[in-house]
Formats: C-alpha cells, structure tokens, sequence
C-alpha cells in the first residue's frame, strides 16, 4: 500500500508557469532599457550583466530548472558584457543579440542536415506528443527564424544607430519571439500524436 504522505511533487516536475518566464525574461531587458535612459549603453550593459544571474536564481527557485538555452545567452551575455565595459567599445553588446540568434540557428541547422531535431532535445518536455515530423518543420521554422533576428539585429544598430537599436532590442525581440512561437500552434496542431492513436484498441 502506497504512503499518501510519501507522494509528493518533485521540484523539478513543477508546472512551469508562462507568465511568470515572460516576466523573468522581460525584467533584465526593462532594467537595461531604464539604465540606457539614465546613464548610457555602458551603465545599461553593467545592469543587464547583474540582472540576468538574478532572473536565473529566480528561474531555478520557481521551476528547478534552467533552459539550456538561456544558459547559452547568459554566458554569452557575460563575455560579450564584458568585453564592451572593458574596451569600452560598445560595439561588443551590439552584436551579441547576432551572436546568440546565429549560434542558435546554426545549430538547429545543422542538426537538419544530420537528420536530426535539436530543438526536440531541448523542448521535448513540453510536448511531448509531438510526431518526429512535426519537430523537424518545427526546427526548420525555428533555423530561419534565428538568422532572420541575427540578420535583423545587424540591420538595426548599423543604419539606425544606438537609440532605436535598445528600443528595438527592449519591445521587439520578445514580442516578435513570443508571436512566432505562437504562430506554430498549427503545426503543434497537425503533427500532435493523440491519445487514441496510440491505444491498443
């Protein structure tokens, strides 16, 4: 006989709550924007660097669980960060929105040429009905989303300069993430393996 005082919800198993990673996303981004308002590119890069290990403690502490792929951003934050306080040299934290969207991107590519969805391996867990196909259009998708931000953050701060270029990378990165992500709800739909596909009767 199972002790019901024994079952309890492993941390790790937690429900993820949507809103509140949006939130931990927004939050560095606001901090860096209000920086920028105040005290310059250079001020803003200093608070983004510090805001950004406290919305990963506060990640772990809600979820147990980091992505990896904000583990990536973060360390690519610090060293690209760093290098622009150092250098003084904003140019660094210009690109690294690039850095990030194309070492995403061509990592998913390259997993397409193998034959292989690594976005799956990272994103499985939160659907995990989801036909092999499906992921595969789905890390097309997302391949061609990445290069396109890489490309469009390049875009930005080289002809539109500084100002625009946080705008920019404050309101429109996230909203146009969250936007495309959501425009993939029809293939989510269409390669979903329900329940009754997989019984016996």
């Amino acid at each position: 006989m199972t002790d019901s005082k024994n079952t309890k919800v492993i941390p790790s198993e937690r429900k993820a709550n949507p809103w509140r990673k949006i939130l931990l996303e927004l939050g560095p981004l606001m901090i860096f924007f209000a920086a920028f308002k105040f005290g310059g590119i250079f001020v803003a890069t200093g608070a983004f660097m510090v805001a950004m290990p406290i919305a990963m403690a506060a990640a772990w502490h809600f979820e147990r669980h980091i992505p990896v792929m904000q583990k990536v951003t973060f360390v690519i934050v610090m060293v690209m960060g760093s290098l622009t306080l150092y250098l003084e040299n904003a140019t660094f934290v210009y690109m690294k929105p690039t850095i990030i969207n194309g070492l995403f991107a061509t990592i998913l590519t390259v997993g397409l040429l193998r034959g292989r969805s690594y976005l799956k391996v990272v994103m499985e867990a939160g659907f995990p009905q989801l036909e092999d196909k499906g992921w595969m259009v789905m890390t097309r998708n997302w391949a061609l989303f990445f290069t396109t931000m890489a490309l469009t953050n390049e875009f930005v701060w080289r002809i539109y300069g500084e100002d625009i270029w946080v705008n920019f990378k404050t309101f429109g990165f996230l909203p146009l993430t969250l936007i495309f992500a959501f425009a993939q709800t029809p293939i989510i739909m269409k390669y979903q393996i329900h329940e009754e596909e997989n019984s016996d009767g």
